[in-house]
């Protein structure tokens, strides 16, 4: 699947920015305060969403501000759709 760079997200509290470029491999780069804490976490559901969606070679940057599992699930997803231009809401 063919990768353009792409952001979704924003540097507001409990919020998370994702990044997403062509890459070899999936490589996420994550930028957290609470990295020591919940940093394994937060790059499972990177991974598992861009595995789901078919991405398996990307590069990926996260920056959390304290986003839950389901706002990193959404930033990803929209960050996927627009590096990609598969829309996964459309049938």
């Amino acid at each position: 699947m063919e990768i353009k760079n792409a952001t979704a997200g924003t540097l507001e509290s409990g919020d998370i920015v994702i990044q997403i470029a062509p890459g070899d491999g999936l490589t996420i780069d994550l930028n957290s305060t609470v990295s020591a804490q919940f940093g394994r976490q937060i790059k499972q559901v990177i991974t598992e969403t861009l595995t789901g969606l078919g991405i398996t070679d990307a590069a990926v940057t996260a920056t959390d501000k304290g986003a839950l599992d389901c706002t990193i699930r959404a930033r990803v997803t929209a960050a996927a759709v627009r590096a990609t231009g598969k829309d996964v809401w459309k049938d």
